[in-house]
């Protein structure tokens, strides 16, 4: 929820040319003691020189610094002050409910501490925790807390702590040395975590990088080694930033990390907080680094809603893909190729059913589809882009001295495929779709099921078009989202993604290219936000996020818009006047996006019970002794030869026993024969879900399966 109104001269109460003077006002502490030390695991040696001299040394350097930028700024000349206001001040005068749920404000579209203070004339949106930034912010913040909790329990060395990509907690990643943390740890964590009550969230803005890198510079004093040990990657991140890069510091209680923040007003909004799980995982991602551990957390600002939360995990746990399809014969995994899932064959039934509907929907949305190599020679990646930025996700092969890849995307394949011929304005707009196998070199402790994987099938496509076609074509792919998500029961949320502050290209093409992708969703007419400066540095871009039945969200398909690729691989086409060539815009889309991925979200939005037009056993029959089995497999003949998934239980079980067990393999058709059906052409007719039964005829049967597939049902 957000509520949002226009700040004009009425609210304008601070004036002063140094903001960041106000950005930091005095605020109540949050004391340090090494008492705070003692609530440790007894079976975890704990480093105590790190706990009772390095964190106390951290908390000096943060108040020092913030004394030193205190009086810095206090000696610069500035306009007198009347009275200064905060986001929060604001929600205090429009009511107590607003501002006891006020979590974070975005003032002229960036989001703001509520604390902080204004600056001039703004438009001013409050957020609470039923919107995403809301949300966002309050498990980010949550993540600090979960952080101070780990580091004073076990003594860990803190890297970094986000929320996750998927909106659904936070984690965060530490090195314990030899501690492997579990269930019983996560219990001690949960009550520590809860212990930071009505604790503020310091921040100390605008550093700058190489004042910063001096303050944390290490002088050799003894005191200050085991200090050392906890601004390593502080100094390596703070490094890799430009020279010209300010850095915001936060402190929550004894906690303090580089961080960009905004935060929560204060811990006490967080009332309920519960680790989930622990993984492995690496310093910056980079396998060849430091191997960490990874804590997930969940917060809320209720108990109540923990304790759903709580209740829903056990629920998709129920319907865990990786459950599902061992249960239901569809695929498994196996060491000898890890990350790369076989399909058995009623698994490859439903992965086909899923290519063919986006194959039908190609020919009614004049699509080519087209083939392209899977291993390139690295000079198409270098020309990419993506030997410089991807390449340690890639699988690399040296063949005939050259080193050549495999592709992780179809897009440079694509661009070849433009180029390899002269091209004219005639021939845009240009959509090539490709459903080539793509290989990710994920790291091993990152695979998950189906959902993150070193090989799959994406039904990608790329449209090349002109300036004056991104609209329409935009909005052609937007209706073929809709359509496909529409067909699978999924609702879903669109936003704009803007220019960013460090983009590629001219500032006029993006303008364009904004102002067609606004207009596209306009005309679309589904409700969608903006989401300013979030686009990639290579073009604008429209996130779509589509929620289950589970009320879970995932990205799935992909409408993004290229003007890079085009620059960097020269390509064009004749215009109007053959003597003048012009460069195509690139659209990169996929509806279904992986569709191992899209399988796995599907199995689990159905529980396992796949609708008759995906389903891989859509019917079987099941004869009531072994008289009618020569009927029962004539009927599984016609049922086989109109093109449906058919089987016949040919055991010679009790026919109660066979029902039952169809029904428990999700067959969603369960047809029962006799003597009795066989004297008069006919089958006895049960529903998965229904106990009801009907007699009906093998014609009326198909009819009815027909249209079950002609509705998507």
């Amino acid at each position: 929820m957000c509520i949002c109104s226009r700040l004009l001269s009425p609210f304008r109460r601070f004036s002063s040319s140094s903001p960041l003077l106000l950005s930091i006002p005095p605020r109540r502490l949050l004391s340090f003691s090494s008492s705070m030390t003692m609530a440790v695991s007894k079976s975890h040696a704990r480093d105590e020189e790190y706990l009772n001299i390095a964190i106390p040394k951290r908390i000096q350097l943060f108040q020092s610094i913030q004394s030193e930028q205190l009086s810095r700024l206090q000696s610069l000349p500035h306009d007198s002050i009347k009275w200064k206001s905060s986001p929060m001040d604001i929600a205090k005068e429009i009511g107590k409910s607003v501002a006891g749920n006020a979590l974070i404000s975005q003032v002229n579209g960036v989001l703001w501490d509520m604390n902080r203070p204004l600056e001039d004339d703004c438009e001013l949106k409050i957020f609470n925790f039923e919107s995403d930034e809301g949300r966002d912010t309050f498990w980010h913040s949550s993540a600090h807390i979960l952080g101070q909790a780990l580091e004073m329990e076990y003594g860990c060395k803190l890297c970094i702590g986000p929320c996750t990509t998927r909106g659904e907690g936070f984690y965060y990643d530490a090195f314990y040395g030899e501690l492997g943390l579990n269930d019983d740890h996560f219990k001690k964590i949960d009550a520590a975590a809860l212990k930071a009550v009505a604790v503020l969230f310091h921040p100390l803005n605008n550093l700058e990088r190489n004042n910063l890198l001096s303050a944390l510079k290490y002088r050799g004093n003894r005191h200050l080694r085991c200090f050392q040990t906890i601004i390593l990657r502080q100094v390596e991140i703070i490094k890799d930033l430009p020279a010209d890069k300010t850095i915001t510091v936060y402190r929550c209680g004894p906690l303090v990390d580089l961080c960009r923040g905004p935060h929560i007003p204060n811990t006490s909004f967080v009332k309920a907080l519960a680790c989930l799980k622990a993984s492995s995982a690496y310093w910056r991602g980079n396998r060849d680094r430091e191997s960490l551990q990874r804590v997930y957390g969940i917060s809320y600002p209720d108990k109540k809603r923990l304790q759903e939360y709580k209740q829903f995990l056990e629920e998709a746990k129920k319907y865990d893909h990786r459950l599902l399809g061992i249960k239901q014969e569809l695929f498994f995994c196996h060491p000898l190729s890890p990350g790369s899932w076989f399909f058995l064959p009623h698994g490859t039934r439903v992965y086909n059913k899923l290519m063919q509907f986006i194959k039908d929907e190609y020919r009614r949305r004049g699509y080519e589809e087209v083939k392209s190599p899977n291993i390139y020679n690295m000079k198409l990646w270098e020309t990419s882009g993506h030997a410089a930025n991807y390449k340690e996700n890639m699988f690399l092969l040296e063949i005939e001295n050259q080193e050549f890849g495999l592709k992780p995307m179809n897009c440079p394949g694509h661009c070849l495929m433009f180029q390899h011929r002269v091209r004219s304005y005639r021939e845009l707009p240009l959509r090539l779709a490709d459903f080539g196998a793509l290989h990710r070199n994920e790291a091993s402790g990152a695979l998950t099921g189906l959902t993150r994987v070193r090989r799959f099938q994406q039904d990608d496509a790329h449209i090349f078009c002109r300036k004056s076609q991104i609209k329409d074509e935009v909005r052609g792919v937007l209706e073929f989202i809709d359509y496909t998500y529409g067909k699978f029961g999924f609702t879903y949320e669109l936003k704009l993604s803007t220019r960013p502050e460090k983009y590629l290209g001219v500032l006029e093409t993006w303008d364009e290219a904004e102002k067609a992708l606004t207009e596209a969703l306009d005309e679309f007419g589904k409700p969608w936000k903006i989401d300013e400066g979030d686009g990639a540095f290579y073009g604008p871009k429209i996130d779509i996020s589509v929620s289950d039945a589970l009320k879970r969200k995932y990205q799935c398909a992909t409408l993004q818009l290229d003007f890079q690729l085009p620059d960097r691989f020269k390509l064009e086409y004749s215009a109007e006047d053959e003597a003048k060539s012009e460069a195509p815009v690139m659209i990169h889309r996929a509806i279904l996006g992986s569709v191992e991925r899209m399988f796995a979200i599907l199995l689990e939005h159905y529980k396992g019970k796949w609708p008759f037009w995906l389903s891989p056993r859509q019917a079987i029959v099941c004869p009531v002794s072994e008289k009618s089995q020569s009927y029962a497999l004539k009927v599984r003949d016609q049922i086989h030869e109109a093109g449906y998934f058919v089987d016949v239980d040919a055991t010679d079980r009790k026919i109660q026993k066979k029902v039952r067990e169809a029904q428990l393999a999700q067959y969603n058709y369960i047809l029962v024969v006799g003597e009795e059906e066989s004297k008069t052409g006919q089958v006895s007719v049960r529903v998965r879900d229904n106990a009801d039964h009907s007699v009906m005829s093998i014609e009326s049967l198909l009819g009815l399966f027909k249209e079950l597939v002609a509705d998507f049902r």
